[in-house]
């Protein structure tokens, strides 16, 4: 069986984080493991509290997978301060970890500043590297490049722009478009938009979460990366499409789905 672990903090209802991660490998046939970065007090509504594990403790729980079952792909998510990515990065080339897929979450869906300010050039300098794939949204893309994020003429300046900085590819999802929720995957230089169409759905709380976890999965099975991410994509739509609604905000999405493959 195909392993993946997911370093990323945790969401108590669920819907995002670990826990959802953790759901998509499991939707996907995989194994899954989870090594915690950040406990979190959070629900549909927004983040109420947050504490960061000690990077030392991060560092071996990484260790402890890695000695035991190896994984076929790594998930990063929420790695809150320059220590915890600098430990991650260290026992990431250590133990030569590949299909490395980042999610690089920065602000919650509410406003919630989600790292420090050391974070995001700890990111780009030590695991970007190290990465097959980073998945940022337009305001992650923004911080990253250092000015606004708005149209697909943007999406893909800001695509080519980190993939300079990345060891692999680059998807900037459009998911904050107006009109649409077209996806721009930046691959070896090519450019290849991924058309998606916008669903009448208000609870989308762990998409990224979601997406990042799937490319990682189909990866880990051998699939190309562009295969990877359609695959995904189409998995995602349809974890939308469902339309659960739980939770007084914007709530999770149903994983244990059936999906066009």
């Amino acid at each position: 069986m195909k392993t993946v672990l997911s370093i990323a903090g945790t969401d108590p209802t669920g819907g995002a984080g670990i826990q959802t991660d953790l759901k998509t490998i499991e939707a996907h046939g995989l194994y899954g493991m989870a090594a915690i970065t950040v406990v979190i007090a959070q629900n549909t509504m927004g983040v109420a509290d947050l504490m960061p594990v000690p990077a030392e403790l991060v560092a071996k729980q990484i260790d402890c997978v890695f000695d035991d079952i190896r994984p076929d792909a790594v998930k990063l998510g929420m790695l809150y301060d320059a220590d915890i990515i600098r430990v991650t990065a260290d026992r990431l080339r250590a133990h030569r970890a590949k299909n490395v897929v980042l999610d690089p979450v920065m602000i919650s869906s509410s406003g919630h500043a989600l790292s420090q300010p050391d974070a995001l050039p700890a990111l780009i300098r030590d695991i970007f590297p190290l990465c097959a794939l980073v998945t940022p949204n337009l305001n992650e893309a923004a911080a990253i490049c250092g000015r606004p994020i708005a149209s697909r003429g943007q999406m893909e300046q800001a695509a080519q722009e980190i993939a300079a900085m990345t060891g692999g590819a680059v998807l900037v999802k459009g998911g904050h478009l107006a009109d649409c929720a077209d996806d721009l995957l930046c691959e070896n230089g090519q450019l290849h938009w991924l058309p998606a169409p916008r669903i009448d759905n208000p609870n989308t709380h762990g998409t990224g979460c979601t997406l990042s976890s799937a490319i990682a999965c189909e990866l880990a099975q051998g699939i190309s990366m562009l295969g990877s991410v359609k695959r995904a994509k189409r998995y995602l739509t349809a974890c939308i499409r469902y339309g659960l609604d739980l939770g007084k905000g914007s709530g999770p999405l149903q994983h244990r789905i059936e999906w066009e493959q």
